[in-house]
């Protein structure tokens, strides 16, 4: 029995990257010889094992068979027979197929049979085998890294490898789960453009996210979008979420709220009247389809509708201040209303000349909400009540105090 340290752990060592965790490989022995050391078993299709003390993950080494379509489409063999550079063989890119002694810290040799060493030094993604092909959720997986790694460069022939999955229908029997999983890690990467734009590079993001696919060639108006591409200021959007360090719920509010705009007719361009309704409804599709954490989804419907009032907030009165809270529910979830405030931010300055430019209406509403969260509603309850208000009438005259609080404030009092 022999364990190796491989995968993300060696490759991040090697950069000189944090090492957040670890991921080992045992040859040369069987789930019986696994359980009698302690180990825990807990691989439902395939030999996986947490450490009875660390709790890491130890999984026996493998091959794979394809039999199927999709990512589940494999038959698993784990045997003592089964050597490292098997186990190797089966990985996504060598940059993550090499693999150390449990104990390397970093200095010493590495088993590299793939040279995923010389790829890191190059800077490129490169698949290690044309086993490469059987598992569409590779192709999910180079994006991403091409969004984390921002100086690698996808290898021609890997790029011409995806697309080539992509041409023979393996992303469509992504399914929705693994779909979102990846998605949702590489927004929050350092530069989640990147991973759009090499999901568009092999033809996976028309399978996948058409909604998002075809903002790209959609005319803007320049006056307010000098970058004039709707899917060029999309991609600037994401990469301002990730600068401002933005929560999930918030990159996906800037992934979804410009798609009606690929929906405009064409003799109205470049002028997109009525987008945010259709970007509200899109999005709905998109949410549903990738089953997306409700938390998510509806921080994107608020943005999505009400991204172009926000926008334009700074002239509004008391009376429309307090009808834009309630549409955003802000008053419920302020907390979530932070996040759409912070979702518009991205937007705004998420354009060609603007990456530096302060954007008033968010600080301007977080204001205007504290003003309206701090009305004493028991105490005005209390007056209605004494007054023979009941009902529904006792929320009106809440929200005439509000209008009132709301107007106070903008008089600065």
């Amino acid at each position: 029995m022999q364990i190796y340290m491989v995968g993300g752990a060696v490759r991040d060592r090697l950069l000189g990257r944090p090492v957040h965790d670890h991921d080992w490989v045992v040859v040369g022995a069987t789930p019986e010889h696994m359980a009698a050391q302690g180990y825990l078993p807990v691989g439902r299709d395939f030999p996986v094992f947490l450490h009875p003390e660390t709790r890491e993950e130890y999984a026996l080494a493998r091959t794979e068979r394809k039999s199927g379509r999709g990512y589940r489409g494999f038959v698993v063999q784990a045997s003592p027979d089964v050597t490292l550079e098997e186990d190797l063989a089966r990985r996504d890119l060598t940059i993550n197929a090499i693999a150390a002694p449990a104990d390397w810290t970093g200095a010493g040799a590495v088993f590299d049979p793939y040279h995923g060493t010389r790829d890191l030094q190059a800077r490129v993604l490169r698949h290690v085998t044309d086993a490469f092909r059987e598992d569409p959720v590779r192709i999910l997986r180079v994006a991403r890294f091409a969004a984390r790694f921002t100086d690698f460069t996808v290898a021609p022939e890997t790029l011409a490898l995806m697309r080539a999955m992509v041409e023979a229908g393996e992303a469509d029997h992504l399914v929705p789960e693994r779909v979102w999983q990846e998605l949702a890690r590489g927004l929050m990467e350092d530069k989640p453009s990147r991973m759009f734009e090499v999901l568009r590079a092999c033809g996976a993001l028309a399978v996948l996210l058409p909604e998002v696919e075809r903002l790209w060639g959609v005319p803007q108006r320049a006056e307010y979008h000098p970058e004039v591409d709707t899917g060029v200021h999309l991609m600037m959007v994401l990469d301002m979420s990730a600068r401002l360090a933005a929560p999930l719920a918030v990159r996906f509010a800037c992934l979804t709220h410009d798609l009606g705009k690929g929906t405009t007719p064409a003799d109205v361009l470049p002028r997109h009247i009525g987008h945010e309704q259709r970007s509200s409804k899109l999005l709905k599709g998109v949410a549903e389809r990738l089953r997306v954490p409700v938390d998510c989804r509806e921080t994107a419907d608020v943005v999505a509708r009400e991204h172009g009032n926000i926008h334009r907030s700074g002239d509004l009165g008391a009376a429309a201040l307090l009808r834009l809270l309630e549409r955003c529910d802000a008053l419920r979830k302020p907390a979530r209303f932070a996040d759409v405030l912070l979702a518009c931010e991205c937007d705004a300055r998420g354009r060609l000349g603007f990456e530096e430019a302060p954007y008033p209406p968010r600080g301007r509403l977080a204001a205007a909400l504290q003003a309206a969260l701090a009305l004493p509603t028991a105490e005005v309850a209390a007056r209605a009540a004494a007054a023979g208000v009941r009902g529904p009438q006792v929320g009106e005259w809440i929200r005439r105090a509000r209008e009132d609080a709301l107007a106070q404030w903008l008089r600065g009092g």
